[in-house]
């Protein structure tokens, strides 16, 4: 007999060899029509792979994380399969479960491609193997056997990715007539699977290498139920009205240009007054906050980034370094801000009674993103991060890191990011050459980040293997308006970089001693945070943030005058007033401000100019009747000072 331990630290025993599916038989029958996986001491397996000895376990459910992943990994395959049936000779990539669904990379025959005239036929065949109820089987196989199963298909691209794998590591998975090579895990049997739909096709490098062929991405995604389905149809729909790409355009807030090159945004007028409306909310809490603001250059030497670490674990990622006419001498575009700030913190000598010192940065830094992942400015090469590098005693880490969690936890309030979760995000105890540092100092840095979210009584999740290479982190994964994850905020403790650049300070005893480094950024950087904000609020930005606040729409040209002189009032007031002058009717600017995001419009004609007022009109909404200039005024800043007060 085994003894499994439950989540609720409950216990039974079961004859060994017992399965996940058997244990939630003998709870239930309703569960083991739901359960999809089952972890066993926190590693996720099939529901009928044998459980041998004491362990601890959870059963997943399609409201887990663990459950979707494994939902979703399995429907790649039984794509694959229909996309075999219906394409022979197809070649396949890789197919994982990603955020919110899955694809499969595919090289289709010679002279044969797939458009959205073929999805349907392709949804027929998904469904049609679905209801077969067929088993996913797993098989373990020497890499012999395997390299000999795919080289006999010429399933090359299978063969390549074997031949990075270790013998008796290998398995596969067979279900109906199809056989992948993969870790799993997978369902007990396709016929929980009750929605497919295919999403989109895109082109994507094998291996994300664009010296490689490039393969055809089939997105597409399933659910347990039809209903969920036309809700997150639904759901796609409401995101494509709020794609910040779209609204970014309408709004006149920034441009990308071909010449200028891809994944380099070009900020117009109205967006920059944007960018630097966050960056001055943000100077004023960091000044309340001790900040101390630098500035460091777009480039760095070579030397520089191999000190940190970085060019070793990085440099694949970055731009191709700089040669000057000096022999030998390199430099790189800066791909991120802490080592300049390293060399800051060196440049004089420290005291323990000069620390904690905070320097802050709205730092643009570079990085060589592959041309098909760049998306709008959520994924750019070039981005502003506004970074601050702490650098403090051990004894005051807690407190410091709780002062970040402070100015992150206020900028969400104040920007109406309400819902979100704390991210510890810790080393992967099973791979830790992937980082640098003693197991001790990272012990150290891990409590501090546990014991500082407890404190602040954040709702926390733990991710193993999402640290830095130099450090635990905090990440704040906030959800949208229509339910989107995106992480935002970031805090890391780092023992590590400070031993790098031979940091030190003078203690009370006399001695020199390292200091520990907190590295954060509560926007993470202006480009993605504009891109979470426009489609968080679908371009309706709060009053005191928005580029422009009031548009002043004349009835007729020959009221431009009074309307003018509205504009100017209202800017003595500081709110952000322009005329549109444009010979149309009014009916055709309310529109064209509406498109526009402009939170108020003023119309004014003969009335008003007779008597001074205005006709205000709330964006979205209806009128709010004539006022005079003065009370209108004062509903704006009225309202600018309720946001900020919050």
């Amino acid at each position: 007999m085994i003894k499994i331990t439950f989540p609720d630290n409950s216990t039974r025993e079961y004859e060994a060899g017992v399965t996940g599916l058997q244990i939630a038989e003998s709870i239930s029958p309703r569960l083991a029509k739901e359960v999809l996986s089952v972890s066993v001491n926190d590693t996720v397996i099939d529901l009928d792979r044998p459980i041998t000895t004491d362990a601890a376990i959870k059963l997943h459910k399609w409201d887990d994380a663990e459950g979707k992943h494994t939902f979703w990994h399995s429907s790649a395959h039984v794509m694959a399969e229909a996309l075999q049936n219906l394409y022979p000779g197809v070649k396949f990539g890789i197919g994982p479960a990603i955020e919110n669904g899955f694809y499969y990379d595919i090289d289709l025959p010679e002279g044969t491609q797939i458009s959205e005239s073929d999805f349907a036929n392709i949804e027929a065949e998904f469904m049609k193997i679905a209801a077969t109820k067929t088993q996913f089987v797993r098989c373990d196989v020497t890499k012999a056997e395997a390299l000999k199963f795919f080289g006999d298909k010429n399933e090359t691209y299978k063969v390549e990715l074997i031949n990075d794998l270790e013998d008796g590591t290998i398995s596969f998975y067979k279900q109906g007539n199809f056989t992948d090579l993969c870790r799993g895990p997978h369902l007990h049997d396709s016929s929980v699977i009750k929605a497919f739909k295919l999403l989109s096709i895109a082109g994507a490098y094998w291996r994300g290498d664009e010296k490689r062929k490039q393969l055809t991405r089939v997105y597409a995604i399933t659910f347990p139920q039809k209903k969920q389905l036309d809700e997150y149809l639904v759901l796609l729909e409401e995101a494509k009205k709020r794609d910040h790409r779209k609204i970014g355009k309408e709004m006149e807030l920034f441009t990308f240009s071909a010449k200028v090159g891809q994944g380099l945004p070009l900020w117009l007028p109205k967006g920059a007054d944007l960018r630097d409306r966050l960056e001055q909310f943000l100077r004023k809490i960091q000044k309340q906050y001790g900040y101390l603001q630098v500035v460091t250059p777009h480039i760095g030497n070579k030397e520089l980034y191999v000190t940190s670490g970085h060019w070793a674990k990085y440099g694949k990622d970055s731009f191709r370094p700089i040669q000057t006419p000096q022999e030998g001498e390199e430099y790189l575009l800066k791909p991120m801000n802490c080592p300049h700030h390293c060399e800051i913190y060196r440049s004089k000598p420290h005291s323990y009674k000069d620390l904690p010192l905070r320097f802050a940065e709205f730092g643009t830094v570079y990085r060589y993103e592959q041309s098909g992942e760049l998306h709008g400015l959520t994924r750019v090469r070039s981005f502003t991060q506004d970074d601050a590098h702490l650098f403090c005693r051990p004894d005051q880490l807690k407190e410091e890191f709780c002062k970040v969690i402070d100015i992150i936890l206020y900028v969400f309030k104040t920007l109406d990011f309400k819902d979100f979760t704390a991210q510890v995000s810790l080393r992967d105890p099973n791979n830790r050459e992937k980082y640098i540092g003693t197991d001790e100092n990272w012990a150290k840095a891990e409590s501090a980040i546990i014991e500082a979210a407890e404190e602040k009584g954040l709702p926390t999740v733990v991710e193993l293997g999402e640290a830095a290479f130099y450090g635990p982190k905090l990440d704040f994964m906030v959800k949208d308006a229509i339910g989107r994850k995106w992480q935002l905020g970031t805090i890391q403790v780092d023992y590590n970089l400070p031993e790098r650049f031979g940091l030190e300070y003078v203690g009370s005893d006399n001695q020199n001693h390292r200091p520990v480094m907190i590295h954060r950024a509560p926007f993470g950087s202006l480009e993605r945070f504009v891109a979470v904000l426009l489609e968080h609020t679908g371009g309706k930005l709060p009053l005191w943030l928005t580029p422009e606040q009031v548009s002043i729409l004349p009835i007729s040209e020959k009221y431009n005058d009074f309307a003018q002189s509205v504009s100017n009032i209202l800017n003595n007031y500081d709110i952000r007033a322009a005329v549109d002058e444009r010979n149309e009717k009014i009916g055709r600017k309310i529109r064209d401000n509406e498109v526009k995001r402009i939170p108020y419009m003023l119309i004014v004609g003969e009335k008003e100019a007779a008597t001074n007022t205005v006709s205000v009109r709330r964006q979205g909404a209806a009128d709010l009747g004539s006022m005079s200039i003065e009370d209108f005024a004062k509903l704006v800043t009225d309202e600018v000072n309720e946001i900020l007060k919050k």
